[in-house]
């Protein structure tokens, strides 16, 4: 290891040196080759990226939770840095898909806990946990009729934008991705969070990570909502770190008529749950 730890460090088991790295207001966003499967699903994240998170906000053995697991990133993330990812999603067929991948990794069933559930109730039987992190579904734009961007890399184990046509995560009425108004949206997503919140270990962390986007062809402040959000449900705003996403493609959406903006990096908050009195 670089530098020098410091035994005060509760919070992780980095060095004075790597600790200041990672609080950069932005990283650059890191690709490897076990993220290829993750690009079956429409919204995957990368394990380098979720690594570096893990590695800052745990120390080795504890658990770290995702509530829209999905492709089951986050669980190779805590697997690669010896920490336990446990998560739910609704989609069975994520779940599979992520089981795939960790038996790729050669991951025995001690080494994560994935379920089938409803994140808006069943997240008690997951806890406690040391660390949150997840990238929730963005509204219904999955559901968007138009085509939208459509470079698909897929097959090379890259993505250039969200795949062709209309592709959503399920039909489910408690999906976030099937609600109709935004407003629903982020009520939805705070029952989800208080819920975390509850479980979550007193003044441990949370990482949100979404980016802009948006709304009946309004551009929405997203992160503004979000950090709203979470200190209603019992949390500390505490920091963006700015993901920078350079691979993906430039699309004149609004050329030459009016600016619209192409998103090119994801909001990754961090939220510190409030002390309890």
């Amino acid at each position: 290891m670089e530098g020098k730890y410091d035994s005060r460090n509760n919070l992780n088991d980095l060095t004075g040196k790597e600790w200041l790295l990672l609080t950069k207001s932005f990283w650059v966003s890191e690709k490897c080759a076990d993220d290829k499967a993750a690009f079956e699903h429409p919204a995957p994240f990368l394990i380098k990226d979720i690594e570096k998170l893990i590695s800052f906000f745990t120390k080795k053995g504890m658990t770290v939770l995702d509530p829209f697991m999905g492709s089951g990133t986050t669980a190779i993330a805590a697997y690669n840095l010896g920490r336990k990812g446990v998560g739910m999603d609704l989609s069975e067929a994520y779940r599979e898909l992520a089981l795939g991948r960790f038996e790729k990794k050669g991951m025995a069933e001690n080494d994560y806990l994935y379920l089938i559930g409803d994140s808006t109730k069943d997240l008690a039987g997951l806890g406690p946990a040391d660390y949150i992190v997840t990238s929730p579904p963005y509204h219904n734009i999955l559901k968007n009729t138009s085509q939208g961007i459509r470079k698909d890399n897929s097959h090379k184990g890259y993505r250039s934008g969200s795949r062709k046509g209309v592709e959503y995560y399920s039909d489910l009425p408690n999906d976030l991705g099937n609600q109709k108004s935004y407003a629903d949206f982020l009520a939805l997503l705070a029952v989800v969070m208080k819920s975390c919140c509850r479980i979550l270990k007193d003044r441990k962390y949370c990482t949100v990570i979404m980016s802009d986007f948006t709304v009946d062809r309004k551009e929405i402040c997203v992160q503004g909502d979000i950090v709203r959000l979470m200190e209603e449900s019992g949390f500390d705003f505490v920091g963006t770190t700015v993901l920078l996403q350079d691979n993906k493609p430039l699309y004149p959406f609004g050329y030459p008529y009016a600016y619209k903006i192409n998103h090119m990096h994801q909001n990754m908050m961090s939220f510190r749950k409030k002390a309890q009195a």
